[in-house]
């Protein structure tokens, strides 16, 4: 785990970034199926924790004292999967096998099968509630360890979320850190439109929690908010990441048909040359 970031270190995870980034857009083309927008929204998110924030070792994946990560929009599974590949979890030749009959890369991330997966996610809304159970766990248990739960901005019009919202902050569980990856957009258009979330920071201080707003793709911003929430003391923190869905790749930022739609092979082809520049 380390806390200050040099320029040298803020290139290097720019281009992990863009490395999760085209695993992912492989994957997804070769699956023919998958959600494409939210994966590629929380490429910058994941590779500041997996490579540079959190404690974990994926030589040992049960190592006791790591931190936990719960992918709560289980859906975006491929920039897990791919954060996990690039970490040593599992040979990143696997990751050619997304979605195919009897993988351990689920269309949705499934803990019995694929080392480094906490838990299996999936169903919207319940993430959270499961990160409070870890994240008390943990304190019963006397370790440093910290929780990270990543959230989708469609999934907190979800009850159970602000049900566990409460239980967080009453609790004071200050070992817990969730992200909401606020790209602005879910599979029936537009958060505004479908069920309206915003003020989204007063709401979550409002549940007795400390937030923090930033940008979702600055690398250096997510990490300062990482390490803040670390030193806060008696109650949770929420990170609300501003993000675009689909980034990285101009053809697919900002557009709700890419939330649940995987790559042509011409799309791909398209995506790489752009993030190949």
């Amino acid at each position: 785990m380390k806390t200050q970031l040099s320029a040298k270190d803020i290139d290097e995870l720019t281009e992990k970034a863009r490395s999760l980034r085209i695993e992912i857009l492989k994957m997804l083309t070769e699956a023919g199926s998958g959600h494409t927008g939210g994966s590629l929204s929380a490429a910058d998110i994941v590779t500041v924790l997996y490579f540079y924030k959190m404690r974990h070792k994926p030589a040992n994946p049960e190592w006791r004292e790591r931190d936990r990560f719960i992918l709560s929009k289980g859906h975006a599974a491929p920039v897990l999967y791919a954060a996990l590949a690039l970490s040593g979890y599992f040979d990143k030749a696997l990751l050619k096998t997304l979605r195919k009959i009897g993988s351990p890369l689920q269309g949705h991330p499934c803990s019995c099968k694929l080392p480094g997966v906490e838990i299996s996610t999936g169903s919207l809304g319940q993430g959270l509630s499961i990160a409070n159970g870890i994240a008390m766990g943990i304190k019963m248990d006397g370790l440093s360890s910290r929780v990270y739960c990543l959230l989708g901005d469609g999934e907190i019009q979800e009850g159970q979320v602000w049900e566990a919202a409460m239980t967080a902050a009453h609790y004071r569980l200050d070992n817990l850190c969730a992200i909401i990856d606020n790209n602005g957009l879910q599979i029936d258009g537009h958060c505004c439109d479908v069920m309206h979330i915003e003020p989204i920071v007063n709401k979550w201080e409002a549940f007795g929690w400390h937030v923090i707003d930033i940008d979702g793709h600055d690398i250096k911003a997510i990490l300062d908010a990482l390490n803040k929430a670390e030193t806060l003391k008696g109650k949770p923190t929420m990170i609300v990441a501003r993000t675009i869905k689909g980034k990285g790749v101009s053809f697919f930022e900002g557009k709700v048909e890419y939330h649940g739609l995987a790559p042509t092979r011409d799309e791909l082809e398209m995506a790489l040359k752009e993030l190949h520049r």
